[in-house]
């Protein structure tokens, strides 16, 4: 090649390997002459924090600098896994009121009903009932404002309502029959909030407790129910874990602990920082004869799935209903100086088989794990058990030697599929009506539904009563057609779902749970499971 050829080769590249150097250069001078105080030490460079200095030190415009990094700590743990969370420092008490056990307020439980607050029960020994505050009063004013329209939402109430130990808030209130606004200057003082829903006698040796939630309250109220129970006659239960969505790790032990021999192995955690941690049962349970089936659905998670695993891989019962959450992911809550909160991911649990609670995820990817249930529901794993792929590599035993499945989850031992029984269309479309019509129905009629002590006579009263009739001239109200065969098929249905949400408004839990009991298939198999294997002790 000649020399000029080579020239005209060589000389572009040349150029632009100068034109790069000046860049470089050029940038490296222009940062130089900023003079940014960012240390280059490899032990003690903190690239975040350099930036979010030079940003606030530099930038063009003027910046929220609070904000851009309450936002960018979210961004930051999403990049990890779907578990892991900040909480700032405004919301952490709210956060932690449903698991601490109580909340400061003023004690009632209400709905908004044409745009005012109705208060639909009164909590027991708090500071409403004191003051003879009634179900069926309507809060029309808080703190000498009119609080009635449009504009009420349940935020707004609880914001209103709910406040600081020994404050006081003022509340005018309509009652049915009184003319003038009844005034109430109510200090506010602590409310339970009660994570054992309801216990009672299914029948005469069969007792069931429905958990909502893992607080701080919950083995004592857990341990109250059963001891109940037990001075009932029952020799068997059916524990509810169905639609609970976890909590603390603790009581979930404490509460298994009553039902499995020393020695047992009931959970156990590790993670890279953390070495392995086991828990077992001390013995001293006062519950260890009793015949168990544990109920879980897809809404069942983490000290939800301790307890169902503990249960079955110690083979100490009966795990009935559909495959649960799969939330086996052990956060250590992290306090900031300024009250806020990272809950960092930082170990896994294992049930005692060695199967892994947690099902798959990818970091970074909340979108597709948000969406596992829904994808479980469009392939067909809430109504045939056969939908479920269970790998074979992820096979585990038993102590007793029975093989169950990791990979996610707790599988059920009884699989029951989701009821749809008495659906209809028109029973979808009649569903979002029904709790409003039962509360106004309770309300306009509560003298005459007063003097009903039981769910059993409060039922039969109903069952006589034109109920359904109303429910569906208010539903045409609200714009629903009348179906003549949609009714005819969904009116057991919706005949109990009334009857039960009109018991509750009138009665609580107690009476609820009880009615819509009879429509529950997988309450029932679980009842039939627990007499099947009484049967066959005997």
């Amino acid at each position: 090649m000649s020399n000029s050829k080579s020239s005209k080769v060589l000389l572009p590249l040349i150029i632009a390997v100068s034109i790069c150097i000046g860049i470089v250069v050029g940038n490296f001078f222009a940062t130089r002459s900023f003079k940014f105080p960012v240390s280059t030490s490899k032990g003690s460079f903190n690239k975040i924090n350099a930036l979010l200095d030079i940003i606030d030190r530099h930038y063009v415009d003027t910046v929220d600098m609070h904000a851009l990094k309450e936002d960018a700590i979210p961004s930051i743990l999403a990049q990890l896994d779907p578990h892991s969370v900040y909480i700032p420092a405004s919301d952490v008490e709210r956060v932690n009121e449903d698991l601490e056990g109580s909340f400061s307020g003023i004690g009632v439980q209400f709905d908004i009903q044409n745009d005012t607050v109705m208060i639909v029960a009164v909590i027991s020994g708090g500071p409403s009932e004191k003051l003879g505050i009634l179900p069926g009063d309507r809060i029309i004013e808080v703190n000498d404002s009119s609080f009635v329209g449009s504009h009420i939402t349940y935020e707004t109430v609880l914001k209103k309502l709910r406040g600081k130990k020994n404050t006081t808030v003022k509340v005018g209130i309509k009652r049915s029959g009184t003319k003038e606004t009844l005034h109430f200057d109510i200090v506010r003082g602590d409310v339970p909030i009660h994570s054992v829903d309801v216990s009672y006698m299914i029948d005469n040796k069969t007792g069931y407790v429905k958990i909502s939630k893992f607080s701080a309250t919950t083995y004592r109220e857990f341990l109250n129910a059963i001891t109940r129970l037990h001075a009932e006659g029952a020799t068997q239960m059916v524990l509810d874990f169905r639609g609970n969505p976890g909590g603390y790790m603790d009581m979930a032990i404490a509460m298994v602990n009553e039902f499995l021999p020393r020695g047992s192995l009931i959970v156990y955690t590790k993670g890279r920082a953390f070495a392995r941690e086991n828990a077992f049962a001390d013995g001293t349970g006062t519950a260890k004869n009793v015949n168990v089936a544990v109920l879980i659905d897809e809404w069942s998670a983490s000290a939800s799935e301790i307890f169902a695993g503990a249960i079955q891989d110690n083979d100490r019962g009966v795990i009935v209903g559909r495959r649960s959450f799969g939330k086996g992911l052990v956060q250590s809550g992290i306090p900031f100086p300024d009250s806020s909160i990272v809950r960092l991911t930082v170990a896994r649990y294992y049930t005692p088989s060695g199967r892994s609670i947690q099902k798959p995820y990818t970091k970074g990817k909340d979108t597709d794990y948000e969406q596992d249930i829904l994808n479980r529901f469009d392939h067909g794993e809430f109504d045939e058990r056969d939908s479920i792929k269970l790998a074979d590599s992820l096979q585990f035993r038993t102590i007793g030697g029975r093989i169950v499945h990791g990979g996610g989850g707790i599988m059920p031992d009884v699989f029951v599929p989701r009821d749809t029984a008495g659906f209809s269309s028109y029973y979808n479309k009649l569903y979002s009506h029904i709790y409003q019509f039962a509360l106004d129905y309770a309300d306009k009629n509560r003298a005459e539904l007063k003097p009903f002590k039981t769910w059993q006579t409060l039922e039969a009263h109903l069952n006589t009563q034109p109920i359904l009739e109303g429910l569906v001239e208010y539903a045409e109200s609200k714009g629903v057609r009348k179906n003549i065969s949609g009714l005819r098929k969904s009116q057991p249905l919706i005949q109990n779902l009334l009857n039960a949400y009109i018991a509750r408004i009138m009665l609580g839990n107690d009476a609820f749970y009880p009615i819509i009991h009879q429509t529950d298939s997988t309450v029932k198999r679980a009842v039939e499971v627990l007499n099947e294997k009484g049967s066959s002790k005997s």
